[in-house]
């Protein structure tokens, strides 16, 4: 990574007590969480269906246990940790320039790095609930259960409260999101290619020309980003220094 790239990047953090970071699948992958989204051999030869079918509503509705056998194989990574990106980005919010992580990710890892402001757009893995008598679950309860996860009170099936494809993103997480971005000095995008909607169109909203984006490949957005970073979003992340 060149020297120069670094030192623009941490000249607009030095001089902005008003980031707010927009996060993807590429932050987590850093920490050992595949992307779901990724066709591998692995899926080809495991399971039936591509991942986008199986983590939808009407697939869960229609064949829970194939649903849970993937979410419990592939999305309950609970051992996995923050990387430098997670810590370095909760490190600026306690600094006080960060205002808030708006996260397309379901892990929870920023708030394990110690980020208090996270906007989960697509929800956590470690919130379930009982859609017969709402009793919340936590993710050990439903990685240490086999097949369909019933709950312990009333024998209901427990559902993830994550966002499923063919849902809608949670209203109050989304306009608290624009809120942020719109009011945002500095928005740096770090670790998505920007193609999931609605997700993706949230950065519309942002007013400023002080736009990062960071990824390992090429967005719709490159052009768009006032600076453009490739490379590993946590090996960048580890450079910058708070002050």
């Amino acid at each position: 990574m060149p020297a120069e790239t670094i030192r623009k990047l941490q000249k607009l953090i030095t001089e902005s007590d008003n980031i707010v970071f927009f996060g993807g699948a590429g932050v987590s992958t850093e920490s050992g969480i595949p992307d779901f989204r990724s066709v591998d051999g692995l899926y080809n030869q495991t399971y039936d269906y591509p991942p986008e079918t199986i983590l939808s509503h009407s697939f869960y509705l229609r064949k829970p246990e194939e649903f849970y056998r993937f979410y419990h194989d592939k999305m309950l990574c609970l051992d996995a940790k923050p990387n430098a990106a997670h810590y370095k980005l909760a490190q600026l919010e306690q600094a006080g320039k960060l205002k808030a992580v708006i996260t397309q990710n379901i892990d929870g890892l920023h708030q394990l790095a110690g980020s208090k402001e996270v906007m989960e757009l697509h929800g956590s893995v470690h919130r379930n609930y009982c859609r017969k008598c709402a009793k919340q679950f936590d993710a050990q309860y439903m990685k240490d259960h086999t097949g369909v996860p019933l709950c312990d009170a009333c024998g209901g099936d427990i559902k993830p409260d994550v966002v499923l494809y063919e849902e809608g993103l949670d209203t109050n997480t989304i306009q608290k999101s624009v809120a942020y971005i719109s009011n945002a000095d500095v928005l740096i995008i770090g670790g998505t290619s920007l193609a999931v909607y609605p997700a993706a169109g949230l950065i519309d909203y942002y007013r400023g020309d002080k736009l990062v984006l960071i990824n390992k490949s090429a967005t719709p957005m490159d052009r768009r980003a006032n600076l453009l970073i490739q490379g590993s979003i946590g090996e960048i992340f580890d450079q910058i220094q708070v002050e």
